[in-house]
């Protein structure tokens, strides 16, 4: 297992949220989507320039943009 931001995660792969470092508004925002830690996440897809990416969590589909995610550290498998 390997800490990476969501930014850095590929297509198709999975992890678990261990850290949102977003503070203030933007932090409260992402929160409120549900992305904190130990929610299971995976990347579905990108855009074709690579920003937003699309992510699922708890069931929906969620779109951040990369400038987001890199606020957010997720926990992946090898």
């Amino acid at each position: 297992m390997f800490r990476l931001s969501m930014r850095e995660m590929k297509e198709n792969q999975s992890g678990v949220i261990t850290e949102v470092r977003a503070k203030g508004e933007l932090g409260k925002r992402i929160r409120d989507m549900g992305l904190v830690p130990g929610a299971e996440v995976k990347i579905q897809g990108r855009a074709p320039l690579y920003d937003p990416v699309a992510i699922r969590i708890m069931g929906f589909t969620l779109t951040l943009r990369n400038s987001e995610a890199d606020y957010i550290d997720v926990t992946v498998e090898d």
